[in-house]
């Protein structure tokens, strides 16, 4: 008899675990999918093309091939200025520059180098990558326009 109680005791306590695990893997579930909705939500801000950012630059256009002469200067400027926060192939402290004009526009990346301040309060796609990399602002290097501009025909070569 005693063996007959331990063993429905035993019964009830795993059964009663079991159901209250499933709440539990239930509630996971449901977080998974609210995480993955509000990610899907970050990256379509972040690829955001249309977004000009917030700043003097309302638009900017690239001729089709690249001015040599201006990436040179970038490139210079890219490296005493911006190489200790960014790489150009890959993530750092900042993001990776190679391939920027696929998630962002012209207008928008020469906004964050002349107004980052700004951009991280006021525009959705600088907050997420504050978020991203870790609340790092973007330091401002005060760059003229023209730097600024440099460095944009740069970030085409890479």
């Amino acid at each position: 008899m005693k063996h007959i109680i331990k063993f429905s005791l035993l019964f009830i306590f795993s059964i009663t675990i079991m159901c209250c695990g499933g709440d539990n893997k239930k509630e996971a579930r449901e977080k998974t999918n609210t995480t993955k909705k509000e990610n899907s939500k970050k990256k379509e801000a972040i690829y955001d093309l249309s977004n000009k950012g917030i700043g003097p630059i309302k638009s900017l256009e690239f001729s089709a091939e690249i001015h040599k002469e201006m990436a040179k200067k970038g490139a210079t400027i890219f490296k005493s200025k911006c190489s200790v926060c960014h790489k150009p192939k890959k993530k750092y402290i900042g993001p990776a520059i190679k391939g920027i004009y696929k998630k962002r526009s012209p207008a928008w990346v020469m906004n964050m180098i002349l107004n980052p301040n700004e951009m991280v309060q006021k525009d959705p796609v600088a907050k997420a990558l504050l978020i991203e990399f870790n609340g790092v602002l973007m330091g401002n290097q005060n760059l003229t326009e023209k730097e600024a501009r440099y460095l944009a025909e740069y970030f085409r070569t890479l």
